[in-house]
């Protein structure tokens, strides 16, 4: 512990967000640089303790104290080996995951916690501009095969583990260019692709291979299909690390109106316009009365976007209640905090509208032109909420386009699953025993396919643990670290 009255010394800080006509000009980061010294003054927050709730916060078991300790006494160079040591891509957990390390940190119980997730993406940023992250080759390879289905966090996590454990790793994605979620769902100003591009860079002069426009499962016919007869004969094992991509609908009327879309039809088109491949998203905001339905991070991130396209006015509803400004009751330490949250798109402007539900979409000769919606109330009845409409409370706004961002129900059914013919759960995610097994020989599973939508810190830990799975499986042994099971679940109320 560098500094024994650090917590008490110094306030938390985070690095300012650049201004808002500054930065809505542009597609890049909104973080302006952070001081080193201030950095060192968060990290001496840490009180390096006994019991330190951070790690079992963080679903890989991150060295949190260790590396805070680290920076705090200027040692970058250990501070990245231990963070490397359980975190294959800081870059995006720095960038991108909401921190249950923070939730649970103990200077959290009567004080703001450590800016941990700060300190993160400071050690990962020094490292790749002191050119401390290099490939890590196998010493010698094993001869033996896998083909990972899917390049979000989880397939590229299984793949850089078995990679560098000597297998050969081939990583199939049936979009244009690797990444996932991380490429085609993440706006470029929450983390620019460069990001992804460099870490891609180290994996394959590691040896992992890539193959884009390869949909595994795809209908008969389609040039870019590739059917599971293919990798049977060209692999030993399977990992399936597709995602939970089966995007959660409004059946109510006027569904059919042009004019309303899935966030992930929206998001993709804004970052391949970002990607040069073109000269204007299809689906464009500017001068436009947008709502988005939804209130998590992906309807902050089409905020942010249509921010960004020039919208006119942009409303975004949620039907559960405004969460309070301090942890909720019924979110207690060292849970993950139910609390309000602004982030960098709320603070761009538009209105977020709690305790609504859309009940009807209003068209004209096809096209969208307002929306339909009632106030609600929220019950619960034998443990499980609902909502009443509030009486007296309907109301109509405007709207030109509509983006429904409320989340994702589990992988997309038939295709590949029904190819594989691999058991699912009621809720459609994909079966996966202890070992992380699917109920077909040599095929396994790890990430949202499996578990569900989570966060992207827990599709890395997956990805880790799934690869020492495989690589037991495959070997009678293994050295790689397995950070969770897959019955773990995180700390939440």
């Amino acid at each position: 512990m560098a500094d024994p009255r650090g917590f008490l010394t110094h306030t938390r800080q985070t690095p300012e967000r650049r201004p808002v006509p500054v930065r809505l000009r542009d597609w890049n980061e909104v973080y302006e640089p952070f001081d080193e010294a201030a950095l060192k003054d968060q990290a001496s927050r840490c009180m390096s303790c006994g019991i330190p709730f951070c790690n079992n916060g963080c679903p890989l078991g991150n060295l949190i104290p260790d590396w805070n300790d680290l920076v705090h006494r200027d040692d970058w160079r250990q501070a990245i080996d231990r963070l490397h040591a359980t975190n294959n891509f800081p870059e995006f957990t720095g960038r991108l995951c909401p921190a249950p390390c923070e939730g649970a940190c103990v200077v959290g119980i009567n004080d703001d916690p450590v800016t941990i997730k700060q300190i993160e993406v400071e050690i990962i940023d020094r490292a790749w501009a002191e050119g401390w992250v290099e490939p890590v080759p196998p010493s010698k390879l094993t001869g033996k095969s896998v083909a990972v289905v899917g390049s979000g966090p989880a397939g590229l996590a299984v793949a850089q583990q078995l990679t560098r454990a000597g297998h050969r790793v081939v990583v199939f994605e049936r979009a244009d260019r690797i990444g996932g979620l991380l490429r085609y769902g993440i706006p470029e100003f929450k983390m620019e692709k460069k990001v992804l591009d460099r870490r891609l860079g180290q994996m394959e002069a590691e040896g992992t291979e890539f193959r884009v426009n390869a949909n595994v499962g795809g209908p008969s016919g389609d040039p870019t299909s590739v059917s599971v007869e293919q990798l049977r004969a060209e692999f030993d094992s399977i990992v399936l690390a597709g995602g939970a991509t089966q995007w959660r609908d409004l059946p109510i009327p006027g569904r059919e109106l042009e004019g309303v879309y899935q966030a992930m039809e929206y998001l993709p088109l804004a970052n391949k316009v970002q990607e040069g491949d073109l000269a204007g998203s299809p689906i464009d905001a500017a001068g436009k009365h947008v709502i988005i339905i939804g209130g998590g991070d992906t309807g902050a991130d089409c905020l942010g976007t249509a921010h960004r396209q020039g919208a006119e006015t942009v409303h975004q509803f949620e039907i559960m209640p405004r969460p309070p400004d301090e942890r909720a009751d019924s979110t207690p330490w060292p849970t993950f905090p139910l609390r309000y949250k602004v982030t960098s798109a709320h603070e761009e402007g538009g209105e977020r509208v709690y305790s609504v539900n859309t009940t009807e979409f209003v068209g004209e000769n096809g096209t969208l032109r307002g929306l339909k919606g009632v106030e609600v109330e929220m019950v619960v009845t034998d443990g499980r909420p609902g909502f009443q409409p509030v009486e007296g409370s309907e109301f109509e706004l405007p709207a030109d386009l509509v983006f429904l961002a409320m989340g994702f129900t589990g992988p997309e059914q038939g295709g590949l699953l029904d190819q594989l013919g691999v058991e699912l759960d009621a809720r459609g995610n994909v079966v996966r025993s202890s070992d992380w097994a699917s109920s077909v020989d040599d095929v396994f599973v790890c990430g949202d396919i499996g578990r569900g939508q989570s966060l992207i810190v827990w599709a890395i830990a997956e990805g880790r643990s799934c690869a020492a799975a495989v690589d037991e499986a495959l070997m009678g042994h293994t050295l790689l670290p397995s950070p969770v099971r897959p019955t773990d679940r995180p700390l939440t109320a």
